[in-house]
């Protein structure tokens, strides 16, 4: 079984390999974010029965899903953020695994999934932003959220990068092929997680484990 494994990840044809590892990150990612977001949504309806109730994800005073989840910020567009998860990230699964089978997208499909994933990405360190600097809580399946959702932005632009799926111009496009060539898109994403994770330890390491 691991010999099938690895053979898997360690295809001799380079974009075949590639593939792979893209879409197989997708796919965690998104099952991990579809997880988050269904924890998420019955956490809101908890809190909608009584607003008192104690949460499984309220660790401490930083980690505290209840502290996040009552803040307005939960409910930007008039429900609980984590329904559009719940939407989205099965749609997300269903291209992974169709991209693992093989299939080869229109490029005009590509580039809609780039621009609302994009959309997502900025979405989640929004939120991050705002439970970092304005609540001063931090909701654990939250932070799960922000780490798939990255994951999954960095895997899917990197595709769309090489199948120039992009609509850029020819210089542009250029650049980032010689970029994600030298993978230093995946240099740039684990320098922001890395960061992230960074600005979490200085700003509440006290807290975090108490």
């Amino acid at each position: 079984m691991f010999s099938k494994i690895h053979e898997f990840f360690t295809h001799n044809e380079k974009r075949t390999r590639d593939n792979r590892w893209i879409f197989t990150t997708m796919l965690v990612g998104a099952v991990a974010s579809l997880i988050a977001a269904f924890a998420l949504s019955v956490d809101a309806v908890e809190l909608a029965k009584d607003s008192n109730a104690q949460l499984s994800c309220s660790v401490n005073v930083v980690l505290n899903c209840g502290t996040v989840n009552k803040h307005p910020s939960a409910f930007l567009f008039g429900f609980p953020n984590s329904f559009i998860g719940l939407i989205t990230e099965p749609i997300v699964i269903t291209v992974a695994i169709a991209g693992l089978a093989g299939v080869r997208f229109p490029r005009l499909f590509m580039a809609t999934a780039q621009f609302f994933y994009t959309i997502g990405l900025i979405f989640a360190y929004i939120l991050f932003g705002i439970s970092f600097f304005v609540i001063g809580a931090l909701c654990p399946w939250c932070l799960l959220v922000t780490l798939t959702t990255t994951m999954v932005w960095f895997s899917i632009t990197r595709y769309n990068i090489r199948e120039n799926n992009l609509y850029l111009p020819k210089r542009i496009s250029k650049t980032l092929h010689a970029w994600i060539e030298k993978d230093y898109d995946k240099l740039i994403m684990v320098g922001l997680i890395v960061l992230v994770v960074a600005a979490i330890i200085v700003k509440y390491g006290d807290g975090l484990f108490a």
